[in-house]
């Protein structure tokens, strides 16, 4: 079956997918915890910190769908190079955007007299540090599937997966920030009983997003063959 992707903007169902994420988390916690565990020991790895988060998604994707799956599937490294490639950008965009505040800083400190730090440098690193945050958050909110495209679909280019999250992300960024921002506080909640605790909550962050991904998908999947036998049928 040929199943294409429409890339569109995507109905955010905030509640839903939080709900979602409680329900499979309590019916299968024992593998789920596993799986995070061995996603948590693969992130160690130099470089593999965003494939095992991609692969601990395609392990739910299975486990929720009732496939044969093993937590040792996180240590796949099939997708290990449209992986690479979106860290190596990642690290460039942020070295990129930290270069202004550095040449200023440099620039300040050889300017300044003795031990007394220039005053201007404070006019202009207060704002561009409320406008690097906002780049930061914009860029990452508007790449909230690229990794999901990438596990989930099997989309190989950075660029693609790029454009197409940015399609699916327009008009929800405040829902996909807010979603991000409870999911994080739900899923440290184990701080306050325990700290260790945190390590029985923190997989909610992953079963929630998967739900919030696996939707996403469906929503713009577009089955060819579906197509055809809809309208043979008028």
């Amino acid at each position: 079956m040929k199943v294409n992707l429409t890339p569109k903007p995507i109905n955010f169902k905030l509640g839903e997918y939080i709900n979602k994420g409680f329900e499979l988390l309590k019916k299968d916690f024992g593998n789920i915890f596993v799986a995070f565990l061995m996603c948590f020991i693969m992130s160690i790895i130099p470089f593999c910190g965003i494939l095992a988060m991609g692969n601990l998604y395609k392990y739910l994707q299975r486990l929720n769908r009732n496939q044969p799956a093993s937590p040792g599937d996180i240590f796949d490294f099939k997708d290990f190079m449209p992986y690479f490639m979106l860290q190596l950008i990642v690290f460039g965009g942020v070295l990129l955007l930290y270069i202004p505040l550095f040449a200023v800083l440099g620039i300040s400190g050889a300017l300044s007299e003795g031990n007394e730090p220039n005053p201007m440098v404070a006019f202009f690193v207060f704002p561009y540090m409320f406008l690097l945050i906002g780049a930061i958050y914009y860029f990452v909110l508007k790449g909230f599937y690229i990794i999901p495209l990438i596990s989930l679909k099997g989309i190989r280019e950075v660029k693609e997966a790029w454009v197409i999250s940015k399609i699916m992300t327009k008009g929800n960024l405040l829902s996909i920030f807010l979603f991000s921002v409870v999911v994080s506080i739900l899923a440290q909640i184990g701080i306050i009983a325990c700290g260790i605790g945190i390590f029985l909550t923190l997989p909610f962050l992953y079963t929630a997003n998967y739900f919030a991904y696996e939707d996403a998908i469906q929503q713009i999947e577009y089955d060819e063959i579906t197509e055809i036998g809809f309208k043979d049928g008028f």
